[in-house]
């Protein structure tokens, strides 16, 4: 009996300790900021590029066709005639992996070719469209490093316009995110994105090309209104979603990821759940006085001109502080218009914007009248 109660004391201690290991891994997945089975994965607002969630989101890696986002906006940047007509270059037919099935000699407008990237994830498309606007693909290349670069990438380098597998060719979840949301400042990416299907004409016949979009998030995913999917055996299934709601856009990148249409929606939730889009500053809010020297009036009025939004969660507001530095004096004449300091917004103690005041006056300089009645006056 003695061997039996000390067996099951031990039972009973080791049933503790198991629950309490359980315990523990479940509360560390409770605290985890934000799960995913992806290698690398990073979530931002949009509009200011805040990074929300991020795992390994500077890790440089292969990303596979979501190359194809900074193909695009780079056409669109370098491209005066969207609607052009352009015979395909002949390298262009037969590229490996996912196509449209370009002929040779095939005649297609610019903009059809676009769709054909961004929705059916065309090769072909990219090459056409590589070799149409660059002259080369190399020569396209160098403008995508420059576009990555204008977008804010650090950690990026492009060789190939459709994403098929080079050493020298990376970025990172995070440099993926950012050159995303500076596409989305064009309208006609925006647009073609987050169309579903597309009806492409198709030369010497007569039924057009239909252009069906890979991405599920535009039909899985309340407000999904983008972006692109890519694979290959070496990048892995990768995925960069956007969605909109409340007026704030959130883009998730997942390099490397098995279910990546399900953690893409899992960060948005997240995202869209913990942070909202909040007016911080609002248009002519600040209001402030500027003293004139050798003006009709002794001062000037001064404002900022523009409101300004930031991804917030609820207990982050309070920490939100704004400082003035308005110029000393200003020499009249002064126009309405004129800049007169700066204002700075803090989130605690990170800078989130550094903005200029301007006048909303106009103030005269004294004439010669005036200042001989100054004059007196002071006599």
């Amino acid at each position: 009996m003695k061997g039996t109660a000390i067996r099951l004391v031990s039972f009973a201690v080791l049933l503790a300790l198991l629950a309490g290991i359980v315990a523990q891994s479940f509360k560390a997945f409770a605290e985890d900021k934000a799960f995913t089975h992806a290698q690398c994965m990073a979530v931002i607002e949009c509009g200011t590029g805040r990074l929300l969630y991020s795992k390994s989101h500077e890790t440089k890696r292969p990303m596979a066709s979501t190359t194809k986002i900074c193909t695009a906006i780079t056409v669109l940047e370098n491209c005066d005639d969207l609607q052009k007509t352009i015979t395909v270059p002949d390298k262009a037919v037969g590229v490996e992996g996912s196509s449209i099935y370009l002929q040779k000699g095939e005649k297609v407008k610019i903009i059809d070719l676009l769709y054909g990237l961004m929705l059916q994830s065309g090769n072909d498309c990219a090459e056409a469209l590589a070799i149409t606007i660059g002259g080369s693909l190399e020569d396209f290349a160098a403008l995508m490093n420059e576009t990555a670069k204008k977008a804010g990438a650090k950690n990026s380098n492009f060789v190939t316009p459709h994403g098929l597998h080079d050493d020298n060719h990376y970025t990172t979840a995070y440099d993926l995110a950012l050159i995303t949301a500076y596409a989305f400042r064009n309208p006609v990416f925006a647009e073609i994105v987050s169309t579903k299907k597309h009806l492409m004409p198709w030369e010497g016949r007569d039924y057009p090309r239909v252009i069906v979009n890979k991405n599920k998030i535009l039909s899985t995913y309340e407000g999904g209104d983008g972006v692109k999917t890519g694979f290959t055996k070496k990048a892995g299934r990768c995925l960069v979603s956007s969605a909109t709601r409340g007026g704030m856009r959130v883009i998730a990148v997942v390099l490397n990821c098995g279910p990546m249409f399900e953690d893409c929606a899992a960060l948005m939730d997240k995202a869209f759940a913990e942070y909202s889009l909040t007016e911080i500053v609002g248009e002519k809010q600040i209001e402030c006085a500027v003293k004139v020297k050798g003006g009709k009036q002794p001062e000037a009025r001064a404002t900022n001109l523009n409101a300004l939004y930031y991804p917030l969660k609820e207990c982050e507001k309070e920490d939100i502080k704004c400082e003035v530095s308005a110029t000393d004096t200003l020499n009249a004449p002064v126009s309405n218009g004129a800049e007169c300091g700066k204002f700075c917004v803090y989130l605690k103690n990170q800078l989130l914007f550094e903005e200029k005041l301007y006048t909303i006056d106009s103030v005269a300089e004294l004439d010669f009248k005036d200042k001989l009645n100054d004059l007196i006056e002071a006599w």
